[in-house]
């Protein structure tokens, strides 16, 4: 996880495949898709740094990786330097 949150959503969404939503507060979300596997359920707490799900090494998509401030998406370069 890119920061300290909630999970709200953790499943399968179509477009997605396995998705995780992270709720961080203030308006601020983070999407993770492309899973293979997910670690943590909805309600789950989840510290910065935290592993949150797997990946397939051999998956030709790659992690889908957004982050979101309320609703809109934000260029995530800024998070992906720390």
């Amino acid at each position: 996880a890119i920061a300290y949150g909630r999970v709200i959503f953790s499943d399968w969404l179509r477009g997605y495949g396995l998705l995780m939503i992270i709720d961080h507060g203030d308006g601020l979300m983070s999407l993770y898709g492309n899973n293979e596997s997910l670690l943590h359920e909805v309600g789950d707490w989840v510290e910065s740094d935290a592993a949150i799900s797997t990946l397939n090494p051999a998956g030709i998509d790659g992690l889908y990786f957004e982050i979101r401030r309320q609703g809109k998406a934000l260029d995530p370069a800024a998070w992906l330097q720390r």
